[in-house]
């Protein structure tokens, strides 16, 4: 099979470039706007591992994707830490040729112990959740009364093993706005990239209301009141977050205003969720159930491909651009928790 096919395009024209794989729904947070503890309790029925996608599933989608144009990795959950022998995944998937990147997107609080094992089996970068860097904010959202410390001690973990960091920050009225300049003071200069994420309409029980987002513009100009900043250019195209540099030249910060502004234009993304069901788009109703077709139809590596270049092919999701209050009340989405980030 030919490992040099042009990047597939989208009804309209974008490529697919980039995997989110998620590889659990189970976490060990109950994030009020992510997997509520009301909602996700200890009675929750989780996926069996029957109904998970197996690590020989995952790579070879992995590597069908990897030759349609595919360059870039993301590992998500749940919380994907809590998957066994994850580096034994990643090592699997870094050797994928075309495969240029492995991420992770994880809580952190096991990454002490993983960091370096991660690391040594091909992750290159990690994505780290923390909300708030004040304990009784933080307690308060993760729902497992646990500080902030487990989690600054991952980030440390994370950089003595030699991986990049971002920290992603979900900002919600209400609930953290008044850890943006605390938050923005912590890592500036730490050679770490904050970004704050505008409370999305993901999902179907995190009481979403427009009234609870902090927009873009407020984030930014809580930020540069006290600590100067400037736009800076993107790194590269279909960089979902806006980019801004300290003017005193220590470090940067980024803002993904998710539901202020539109982002569909340069999407390049495509989301695995745990129990193989692909998505075209974050805020997606439905998905194309891939684990079915691999188990009862045992595709051919060449039917598996037409598979999935006639998804992309037919994807003309645009949701941040033809959303509107009704349609974020009102249409049913897919969990966070169940596809990834």
């Amino acid at each position: 099979m030919n490992n040099e096919t042009a990047p597939i395009k989208d009804h309209f024209g974008r490529v697919l470039k980039d995997l989110r794989i998620s590889v659990i729904d189970k976490c060990n947070f109950r994030c009020t706007y992510c997997m509520p503890k009301e909602i996700f309790g200890e009675d929750y029925v989780f996926l069996s591992e029957k109904e998970l996608l197996s690590f020989d599933e995952i790579i070879r989608l992995a590597n069908t994707f990897a030759r349609l144009g595919v360059e870039k990795i993301r590992i998500t959950g749940g919380e994907p830490l809590m998957r066994r022998n994850l580096d034994h995944l990643i090592a699997e998937l870094a050797n994928i040729p075309g495969i240029k990147d492995i991420a992770l997107t994880t809580n952190a609080v096991m990454l002490t112990k993983m960091a370096k094992k991660l690391k040594a089996a091909g992750l290159e970068r990690v994505n780290i959740s923390l909300d708030a860097i004040e304990d009784d904010v933080f307690k308060d959202i993760n729902g497992r009364g646990v500080g902030s410390s487990p989690v600054l001690k991952g980030i440390e973990a994370a950089k003595e093993a030699g991986l990049g960091i971002k920290i992603n920050m979900v900002v919600k009225k209400g609930m953290n706005d008044s850890q943006i300049l605390p938050m923005a003071r912590y890592f500036k200069g730490k050679d770490i990239i904050l970004r704050f994420i505008e409370f999305m309409d993901v999902g179907n029980h995190n009481g979403w209301d427009f009234k609870h987002v902090i927009s873009k513009k407020d984030i930014i100009n809580t930020i540069n009141e006290e600590l100067p900043i400037e736009p800076a250019e993107e790194n590269y195209y279909g960089e979902v977050a806006s980019r801004y540099r300290y003017k005193d030249g220590e470090g940067e910060i980024g803002v993904i205003s998710s539901v202020t502004d539109s982002f569909c234009g340069t999407c390049t993304r495509i989301r695995l969720s745990a129990d193989g069901k692909l998505y075209t788009c974050l805020f997606a109703s439905d998905g194309f159930d891939i684990r079915e077709k691999m188990r009862q139809d045992e595709l051919s590596n060449d039917a598996l491909e037409q598979e999935l270049t006639s998804l992309w092919g037919r994807r003309k999701d645009r949701y941040s651009e033809e959303r509107t209050e009704e349609t974020q009340r009102n249409r049913k989405k897919i969990e966070m928790s169940y596809i990834g980030g």
